[in-house]
């Protein structure tokens, strides 16, 4: 079982927002849908929602397409705000749910559960204008999350969220990968995508440029790395001496270097030893996913193209 782009094309006049992306996200598993701002990401979730309809290409879930799936099985949590501010987050949640299918005591009661578990329960019965932007984001992921779906579309879901409540969602959304459920999560931040997902696919342009295992995406780049700790000064000033070393990233634990072709990993310790430093850490490393997308997609991209219509919320508009 397992989600399945295959060739999806989409333009807006002279714009090619998707230009024949191919990707698998497989299911029970979080997959990390990266890319910069206007590279696809949100025009795919659209498609696929059937928001938007491609010009090419096809999605399939557990080898079926899209568009004959029953819409329970898609949540969403959009990158835009979708609440209706003068409506009790209780009665608006009830709501959503039940666009889906869901009868209002069995969401009621998921409601209850959700807000008590995220430490809010009185959050039920407040206006969804109270709460901050990182509460509201909370009573988004339950609307996306109530009616049980198989397959989850979040975009940028920790936008807002202090690192408390980053860590209770993230939580949840494990706990639902868990439960059997597919994820896919767009974000810009690179190390909670190492933390929670098996799978990567990075974009640009509309395009796949790598896709698979975060093991063997971080392969896709050439760089060579180093982690390595002293004692004494931090600043290694005996390491800026020497060619065909960069450092990364400079810290007082331990610092990250990257070593140019042809330059071997036991120069470094040579020196090292040489300028008298102790070493207390030397270790070759793998780059961080950080990295490999800098490597992939260096460049600024057009803007996404054509947001959903202004007339409702988000979260109604694909409910």
């Amino acid at each position: 079982m397992s989600l399945v782009v295959d060739g999806l094309t989409k333009r807006f006049g002279r714009v090619s927002a998707l230009d024949g992306l191919s990707m698998e996200a497989p299911g029970g598993q979080v997959m990390g849908f990266l890319g910069s701002n206007g590279a696809g990401k949100t025009t795919t979730m659209r498609v696929a929602l059937g928001v938007l309809r491609a010009d090419a290409g096809t999605i399939r879930w557990n080898g079926l397409d899209h568009r004959s799936l029953p819409r329970p099985t898609w949540g969403y949590l959009p990158e835009e705000r979708g609440l209706y501010p003068k409506m009790r987050v209780l009665d608006q949640l009830v709501f959503f749910a039940g666009l889906q299918g869901v009868p209002a005591d069995v969401a009621t009661r998921r409601v209850r559960e959700w807000l008590l578990r995220f430490r809010v329960p009185e959050f039920a019965d407040r206006r969804a204008e109270e709460l901050s932007k990182g509460n509201q984001q909370k009573v988004q992921f339950l609307a996306a999350v109530l009616h049980e779906p198989r397959v989850l579309l979040l975009d940028e879901p920790f936008t807002g969220l202090d690192p408390v409540n980053i860590v209770l969602l993230r939580e949840a959304i494990l706990e639902l990968r868990d439960e059997g459920r597919t994820v896919i999560l767009s974000t810009h931040q690179m190390e909670t995508v190492e933390a929670m997902c098996e799978s990567v696919t990075i974009v640009d342009r509309g395009r796949a440029m790598a896709s698979g295992s975060l093991h063997e995406v971080k392969r896709r780049t050439t760089r060579r790395l180093i982690r390595l700790a002293v004692e004494g000064d931090h600043r290694l000033p005996w390491l800026r001496e020497l060619a065909g070393v960069r450092i990364l990233r400079p810290g007082i634990e331990q610092s990250e270097i990257e070593l140019e072709p042809g330059v071997e990993p036991e120069r470094i310790l040579a020196a090292a030893l040489a300028a008298g430093a102790r070493v207390t850490r030397f270790e070759l490393a793998e780059p961080s996913l950080e990295q490999v997308f800098i490597d992939l997609v260096g460049h600024p991209t057009e803007l996404e193209a054509t947001p959903l219509s202004p007339a409702a919320p988000a979260t109604a508009a694909v409910a």
